[in-house]
């Protein structure tokens, strides 16, 4: 499948990018990755190795695009869940095992 990648054309396939990635090792993934065989790869270190391009030549959406259409599994951050805001006497009460009060202005019925 011809795919452009840091405005290059690369004729790319589900085999030969599991060829290009056999016996490298993974690097964290911190982020957002792409499965390939059982491990998670980072999106920019697959596109050095399947490019030979530095890394800063490209963006990780052209590799997701690429690994999308060859059928590879691409994961994404979660979204964050919005943080709970205490105020300092309900941080207290948890503290100390007591049941939370109602929030200022709530309904206490």
């Amino acid at each position: 499948m011809r795919c452009v990648i840091a405005r290059f054309p690369f004729d790319l396939t589900k085999s030969g990018v599991l060829e290009s990635m056999k016996g490298v090792k993974p690097e964290p993934a911190t982020g957002e990755s792409v499965i390939i065989g059982r491990r998670h790869y980072p999106f920019k270190q697959v596109g050095q190795v399947i490019t030979g391009q530095d890394r800063r030549d490209f963006s990780a959406g052209e590799v997701v695009r690429a690994m999308t259409r060859l059928g590879f599994t691409c994961r994404t951050l979660p979204e964050a869940a919005p943080a709970r805001v205490e105020d300092p006497l309900q941080q207290a009460s948890a503290m100390l095992g007591a049941p939370p009060r109602p929030a200022y202005g709530a309904d206490a019925r």
